[in-house]
């Protein structure tokens, strides 16, 4: 019950509430139509995971405690994300994942999710984020081609096999995020693990096969000679990696 009031509290442009609590090994998802949430604590339990719509763009909370392997999950979005917290304490193997998507062939990868984290007070063997752009889709594979029709002792020679199409490009990678970090000034530059690369390019479609040529047949005067086979299709391009994003660390 306290969930739900929680959770109906946050259902306005700008929501104010005082603990959210992700369960252990469970996925909760917060509402979409609050855009700015003020928060006094946010727990994720071990393995669970928080995630974050695309529509919210500010997130403010006193207290920011991850548990082991936890995992804030960002959805993509055009808008950066601004977190902050006066406190976080994050578990081992947690992480911040703003991660494009994966482009299919309806529709193009999509970029990181642009980050601003500020963590006043930070206590962790490591703070790693994961911010890399979407992997572009696969281009199309080429159509066989079809076989030539046989030969026949009334129509003679056998049909020539249709040539293979070419198979399609692969599609561009998306850009990884911009990243800006504000940490304590105590905090190891060696324990800060931000990736932003660019998405890979999606694999070349693969080349369509050669028609075979019709078979030939032998008839009672002669026999009709058997049809040649089509060429077989190239094979598309791989798409192009999306560019690297960037990081910045700002100490506090």
């Amino acid at each position: 019950m306290r969930k739900l009031i929680v959770l109906a509290a946050l259902c306005s442009p700008m929501a104010t509430a005082e603990v959210i609590s992700v369960d252990a090994h469970s996925l909760m998802r917060l509402p979409g139509k609050a855009s700015v949430v003020q928060l006094e604590r946010l727990e994720v339990a071990d393995y669970g995971t928080l995630l974050i719509p695309s529509n919210l763009t500010e997130i403010n909370v006193g207290e920011l405690r991850l548990g082991h392997e936890a995992r804030i999950a960002i959805v993509p979005g055009e808008k950066e994300l601004r977190l902050h917290a006066q406190r976080a304490q994050l578990g081992t193997g947690s992480q911040i994942m703003a991660r494009g998507a994966p482009g299919t062939h309806l529709k193009p990868a999509l970029p990181g999710r642009n980050l601003d984290l500020q963590l006043q007070s930070l206590s962790a063997q490591e703070l790693s984020i994961d911010a890399r752009g979407g992997a572009g889709a696969p281009g199309y594979a080429g159509l066989d081609g079809g076989n030539g029709e046989a030969a026949g002792c009334t129509w003679g020679q056998a049909g020539k096999g249709a040539d293979g199409d070419n198979g399609g490009d692969g599609h561009s990678g998306a850009a990884g995020a911009q990243v800006r970090l504000q940490v304590p000034r105590n905090f190891p530059g060696e324990q800060i693990k931000v990736r932003v690369e660019g998405g890979a390019g999606g694999v070349a479609g693969a080349p369509g096969k050669a028609g075979a040529g019709g078979a030939s047949k032998g008839c009672l005067v002669y026999r009709a000679e058997g049809g040649r086979s089509g060429q077989p299709g190239a094979p598309g391009q791989p798409g192009v990696a999306g560019a690297a994003g960037s990081v910045s660390v700002q100490r506090l």
